[in-house]
């Protein structure tokens, strides 16, 4: 004899299935789409009303990112920005991926220099542009440095603590088939540290962005840097939202394509995550 909670627990775990596969089969860009969408909506709607010395809106800012194309300002500043931004963070994240390997695998060195990158990730590195500018001047290699700087604690810290993540058993396992140091760091420690470096660079994607605006304001006023304060100064609100909104743009599309790499270098990754699948 069948109770009404028998008859009605079927249906419950059926309108859950569907929550899930509704939950499941609506593509990532397509909540991001609307997301985006709603929240330009909304600042459409209510930036209209905002003293415009003040604040902007998007339709006025788009305005002002076609004027700025047509006469080539926004393009020189870009170049100028991006120059030393690409030199900085690959620099960094060239010396900060094997410094962080060989903290992590190897005990003297975490012990001799660990304290150093842990003491530099937490100095604010900015108090020190004045006295990089003495050093490096006020060009393009001041602005390199900067970026390198900022961007090199993250990817050299996250890497460490990945190597440090490694199973000890899969270690043991290498060393019991009398494989050489190299062969460890390359077919082990690497390969599932791989995670823990993508997210250093992505974390070292923001921080560089940071640092290049930075730059720019405090060295020679140029870049995009330079238009957003000399923009500020002169209260042309809407130009100065270009740059910013630029380099956002710019920062969630560097943050994808390290995403798409960590695809490409280590597709087991999403296998054993299942991200993919959420």
């Amino acid at each position: 004899m069948t109770t009404d909670t028998e008859i009605q627990a079927p249906a419950r775990v059926e309108r859950r299935t569907g929550q899930a596969s509704w939950t499941t089969t609506v593509p990532a860009w397509v909540i991001t789409t609307l997301s985006v969408a709603v929240a330009t909506g909304l600042w459409e709607f209510f930036g209209r009303d905002v003293n415009p010395l003040l604040g902007t809106y998007p339709s006025a800012i788009i305005k002002a990112f076609f004027s700025m194309l047509q006469t080539g300002r926004l393009q020189d500043a870009l170049i100028q920005s991006s120059q030393p931004f690409i030199v900085g963070y690959i620099v960094a994240a060239i010396v900060g991926i094997p410094v962080g390997l060989l903290l992590g695998r190897y005990r003297i060195l975490e012990s001799a220099l660990g304290i150093y990158v842990t003491a530099g990730y937490a100095t604010p590195l900015i108090a020190l542009v004045p006295l990089l500018i003495l050093w490096f001047g006020l060009g393009f290699m001041v602005k390199a440095v900067v970026v390198f700087l900022l961007s090199f604690f993250p990817i050299c810290i996250n890497t460490w603590f990945g190597v440090k993540a490694v199973p000890k058993t899969m270690i043991e396992v290498g060393t019991a088939f009398c494989a050489s140091q190299t062969a460890i760091m390359r077919g082990i420690i690497l390969p599932a540290t791989i995670p823990y470096i993508m997210a250093g660079l992505r974390l070292g994607i923001g921080k560089a962005v940071i640092g290049i605006v930075i730059a720019e304001f405090l060295t020679a006023i140029s870049g995009l840097g330079g238009i957003i304060i000399t923009s500020a100064n002169s209260f042309r609100t809407a130009e100065m939202f270009v740059p910013v909104i630029l380099i956002m743009v710019l920062a969630v599309a560097l943050t994808a394509l390290v995403g798409w790499l960590e695809k490409y270098v280590a597709p087991w990754q999403s296998e054993i995550t299942g991200h993919d699948s959420v």
